[in-house]
């Protein structure tokens, strides 16, 4: 059955000597990925809407097995995030991210417009990092396995101080920090703003002001925590952390 269907485009992989085995995320159906016919031809009407972060509306033929991409639009070709090599960077984390985490042909609404924020975040703004970070820990929930930051995950008080646990997956009150002596002493500031991060949607945070300690002990966190639960190597996550150490 052919049907319309606005999505953006996650990555791509050569499929015999002309074609593309094209990976799109989705509103309506999720992620599906679709055979994209003489795709890999210079001069075709395809080779253009099927680059990765290209947002386009897809007319496609949809099948229990392989799909099948009729024709295409570009809707938004986010060139200003193609065009530079950071933003690119980070375009390619939130891809790879959201490919490893989400199921195929699962719609999640939130997510995809989540999604759609921080790639807009990452085009308009020089610095991504917190919707980036934002971003991935409202993915976490999606993959089941995001940390419990609104309460101490082993008595449920919301009295602070609070210490981050990464065995036990989320905040230590006073009273349970003895339980990991490996957990690390949070902020109240810091506290607050891992709830906002896992709970508060991009489009309902205004300018975003984190001291460039709080914004690294915050990656820090999040990169050993998914790095216990997560289960998937990131490749883009590398060459995110080599681009760093020329900033």
């Amino acid at each position: 059955m052919l049907e319309k269907i606005d999505g953006i485009v996650m990555k791509t992989k050569d499929y015999g000597e002309t074609h593309k085995l094209v990976t799109i995320f989705s509103k309506r159906i999720g992620k599906f990925t679709a055979l994209a016919r003489g795709a890999k031809k210079p001069k075709s009407r395809m080779a253009a809407v099927t680059q990765p972060f290209i947002y386009a509306q897809f007319f496609v033929y949809v099948n229990k097995g392989l799909s099948t991409i009729q024709q295409g639009e570009i809707i938004d070709s986010n060139r200003t995030i193609r065009e530079d090599i950071i933003k690119t960077a980070y375009a390619a984390y939130l891809m790879e991210i959201t490919d490893k985490l989400i199921e195929d042909k699962q719609p999640v609404l939130y997510t995809f417009d989540q999604l759609q924020q921080t790639m807009r975040y990452v085009s308009e703004k020089d610095e991504a990092d917190i919707p980036v970070m934002m971003y991935e820990l409202k993915l976490y929930k999606i993959g089941g396995f995001a940390p419990t930051v609104e309460h101490c995950v082993r008595c449920g008080r919301k009295e602070s101080p609070f210490a981050f646990s990464f065995a036990e997956g989320g905040l230590l009150c006073r009273r349970c920090m003895h339980l990991d002596t490996e957990s690390v002493s949070l902020s109240n500031t810091l506290v607050k703003l891992l709830y906002i991060f896992s709970e508060v949607g991009l489009e309902r945070v205004g300018s975003i002001s984190v001291k460039s300690e709080n914004k690294n002990l915050l990656r820090q966190l999040l990169d050993t925590y998914y790095d216990r639960y997560g289960g998937y190597y990131l490749k883009s996550r590398k060459f995110l952390n080599q681009l760093d150490m020329f900033k």
